[in-house]
């Protein structure tokens, strides 16, 4: 598939949508409105890859609606050069905003298929995260850590510690945390021991799961 007038005209569409819905950051809109999202999902799909929906994709994931992937990223207000930490690589969509806004991306996919067939796919469309890896995201990746920022893209029971200790002073993580729905969270370490915490009401996502490496 190509990216046509007509796919660019939609995703103007969508753009105007999540502003309607309340996301302001003209960076994440502009991400939002440079990237394919019809490309990371399958043919079948692509009449509706611009509609704010989540669907399907392969090893029973899914990528998320195009407003609950510039929510989260709008909560971590991405700076340039930012070093951040993605739990749950999935399409890679996510992935590839975070790469728009130039961050460093570090990123864990815990489907070995999965990973796989996203490494090759971002590569192809010239995103190059700084490392995508096959793991466990509960753990995280302590031998890049510290990170500026952590998203964690699928729901989990509680907000792994690992992840916590991987955060610098002054960062932010923002996760869904509960069982179903979610509440979307951000934590903000405030020093080595203290952490705020802020809620943002309810999501839907696939489980976080762990041991798959």
């Amino acid at each position: 598939m190509k990216d046509s007038f007509k796919h660019q005209g939609k995703r103007r569409l969508l753009v105007e949508k999540l502003k309607d819905k309340g996301i302001s950051s003209q960076k994440v809109l502009h991400a939002i409105n440079c990237i394919p999202r019809h490309l990371f999902m399958d043919s079948s799909f692509e009449d509706f890859a611009y509609k704010d929906k989540a669907f399907p994709i392969a090893e029973g994931q899914t990528i998320s609606q195009p407003f609950t992937v510039a929510f989260q990223t709008q909560l971590l207000e991405v700076v340039k050069g930012d070093k951040i930490l993605e739990i749950g690589t999935g399409s890679g969509y996510q992935t590839a905003v975070l790469c728009e806004l130039e961050a460093q991306v570090f990123s864990i996919e815990r489907q070995l298929k999965l990973y796989k067939i996203t490494k090759r796919f971002l590569e192809g469309l010239g995103y190059r995260p700084k490392y995508l890896s096959f793991g466990d995201g509960y753990k995280g990746l302590p031998e890049y850590a510290p990170f500026d920022k952590i998203i964690v893209t699928a729901g989990a029971p509680f907000i792994p510690k690992p992840l916590m200790a991987q955060l610098k002073v002054g960062g932010k993580l923002v996760i869904p945390v509960g069982e179903d729905p979610q509440i979307m969270t951000l934590l903000e370490r405030v020093d080595v021991n203290t952490f705020e915490k802020h809620t943002y009401g309810e999501f839907r996502f696939v489980p976080l799961l762990e041991n798959k490496n």
